[in-house]
């Protein structure tokens, strides 16, 4: 069974778009007919994104600071009408023995991973309820159930944000707003790359495999789709498994 999505207009904002699976979605969002915006720090890569297609936007926000989102998703409101989706993509992931974290960089995980998705939260979701129609996607790991040596602080935020998406989104499901998490399994980015050199990066080829950022655009179309009829929800991605491309038997 063949799936289309079409996007006819909705406004889809992305944090942490400009690399890795919010930049894969921004494009395929992009080519759906969605009006796409891409929230970043990282520049550069937020100016090549833009170009690849006339339909992307781009915003610089740092997430962990609330003031910012609030005042960013207040511009993107008033420029594009309304906020039809949210993917919360924006992560760090130092690889650091927790012992040795110093506090600052402890709290700047939380800030980015935790806080930044409960403040991108609050700055949309009373204009969904208001409207009626939503979807909010948030990303949890494997790493929240199992753990990882060098990743608790990173372990630790995906495990709450279970726990918060599962909870706000009981909140605002009589509104018909969607909330939901994906687990997209070991993907290539360039923040899997820094985070797991030589050994562990063998071991999770041996193990689960690792996949592209073009793997996980289709579960997350899904996701912020009218099809997607469920909140509260965890779609996860165990094994790596490509889509197969066009034209191969």
């Amino acid at each position: 069974m063949k799936a289309r999505f079409e996007a006819d207009g909705d406004v889809i904002v992305i944090t942490g778009g400009a690399n890795g699976i919010g930049r894969a979605v921004a494009v395929a969002a992009a080519k759906a007919g969605a009006k796409v915006v891409i929230c970043d720090v990282d520049a550069a890569a937020m100016a090549s994104a833009k170009a690849e297609h006339e339909s992307i936007d781009i915003e610089n926000m740092d997430v962990g600071n609330r003031d910012a989102v609030i005042a960013a998703f207040a511009r993107i409101e008033r420029d594009y009408g309304r906020v039809d989706g949210l993917i919360c993509a924006a992560a760090i992931q130092p690889r650091r023995l927790v012992h040795e974290m110093a506090p600052d960089e402890w709290r700047r995980v939380m800030a980015i991973n935790l806080d930044g998705v409960v403040w991108c939260y609050q700055a949309v979701i009373n204009g969904m309820i208001a409207r009626r129609r939503g979807s909010i996607v948030a990303f949890t790991s494997g790493l929240a159930h199992q753990g990882w040596p060098e990743a608790s602080a990173y372990a630790a935020t995906k495990a709450a944000l279970i726990a918060f998406t599962k909870s706000a989104a009981k909140e605002v499901a009589q509104h018909r707003v969607k909330f939901n998490l994906i687990s997209p399994g070991v993907i290539d980015t360039l923040q899997y790359r820094a985070a797991n050199v030589g050994a562990d990066h063998e071991r999770w080829l041996a193990s689960t495999g690792v996949g592209s950022p073009d793997d996980v655009v289709g579960p997350l179309l899904f996701l912020l789709s009218d099809a997607g009829t469920m909140t509260a929800s965890l779609l996860s991605r165990d094994l790596a498994y490509a889509a197969e491309k066009p034209g191969h038997a």
